[in-house]
């Protein structure tokens, strides 16, 4: 595991002592005393765990930090990089959170790109789509399809592959898409809204009606 500068070290309580006759070994121990302090909200997010001061402040070898290490990324609240090391994982919303701020960035740009490029028939063929999407049912099996089909006409009027290609793997982050969980009728709103700007070409306009309408699904994420 690679150790980097930077950031500040991770800094921990001394553990709890166990009641007498309890064997515990120190990977166990040092497994113990990190797992509560990421569960209760001590180490944030993101923290990072370096072996080294970890070692230091358990009193410890590093090889016990490493397999206390080990067992909390299989457990999931530990992350691993080959460049930055060990760090307190981040939960599925946060994540999530992050990558629609990519997103929003992204598709604003695509969505700003193709207000000189888009043709009539360009926003004729989003129109369709448009109500293709409005006329689902919020359980629909075609909506999620749909919807993907609507905003990703609209980015091909961008006409950069390069842009493309990246919308379309931030989109994989999404399991269900990044529609899931808001309410169908806002979806419908806004795609209304993102419409008109198109036909406006206003450039401005289309970038904020974009950036408001994938922020908005932050709001939909499961409270963490």
């Amino acid at each position: 595991m690679t150790e980097t500068g930077g950031d500040p070290p991770a800094r921990v309580r001394r553990p709890v002592p166990r009641p007498r006759g309890t064997y515990v070994s120190k990977s166990d121990m040092v497994t113990d005393v990190l797992r509560d302090l990421i569960t209760d909200g001590q180490l944030s997010p993101g923290t990072p765990l370096r072996q080294r001061d970890l070692a230091e402040q358990f009193d410890v070898s590093y090889t016990p930090v490493r397999e206390a290490l080990r067992r909390l990324e299989s457990e999931g609240l530990v992350v691993t990089d080959v460049h930055r090391g060990a760090t307190v994982a981040r939960t599925e919303s946060e994540e999530l959170e992050e990558n629609y701020r990519i997103l929003a960035v992204l598709e604003a740009l695509a969505g700003s790109l193709a207000v000189d490029k888009i043709t009539d028939d360009d926003i004729a063929d989003i129109e369709v789509l448009c109500r293709e999407v409005a006329a689902c049912l919020p359980d629909d099996d075609r909506l999620a399809e749909l919807n993907r089909q609507f905003h990703f006409r609209i980015y091909e009027c961008a006409r950069s592959p390069m842009l493309l290609l990246l919308l379309r793997l931030l989109w994989r982050s999404f399991p269900r898409g990044p529609q899931a969980g808001r309410p169908h009728a806002e979806s419908i709103r806004q795609h209304d809204a993102m419409v008109r700007a198109l036909k406006h070409r206003n450039e401005d306009e289309v970038a904020a009606t974009i950036r408001e309408h994938v922020l908005g699904s932050i709001h939909y994420l499961p409270q963490r």
